[in-house]
């Protein structure tokens, strides 16, 4: 009888295993702005696409002209970065979508006013 409940362990393990290397397996990643790249007016750039919790998002652009920063609602909603915001600045950034809802933005003069921002929801 304990040479079954070892059994029942060992495949329990197996399948634990199995089922969490699909989830880290199962993550997609998805470049802000298709080819055109992070740039003006991507707000509408998450329409019809589905997120989830573990996602990348790839961020392309030049550094020289844009950076992202990770912002709160109200950051997004009024285009100015909170205090201690990461800042990403690579112009390859890649970031990994949260449960909930993730907002960027460019913090250069004018760009987020001028739509160079984006907001997904992941599941």
């Amino acid at each position: 009888m304990a040479k079954g409940r070892g059994s029942a362990v060992v495949v329990f393990v197996f399948l634990s295993i199995l089922v969490l290397q699909f989830e880290v397996g199962s993550a997609a990643t998805f470049t802000v702005g298709d080819s055109k790249g992070w740039t003006f007016n991507v707000a509408g750039w998450p329409k019809g696409k589905r997120f989830r919790a573990g996602d990348i998002i790839v961020f392309n652009y030049s550094p020289a002209a844009h950076n992202v920063v990770a912002v709160n609602r109200a950051g997004y909603s009024t285009c100015n970065a909170p205090k201690g915001a990461k800042v990403y600045t690579s112009g390859k950034d890649r970031i990994k979508l949260v449960k909930g809802q993730n907002f960027f933005l460019c913090s250069f003069a004018g760009h987020c006013q001028a739509g160079m921002k984006v907001a997904i929801t992941a599941a």
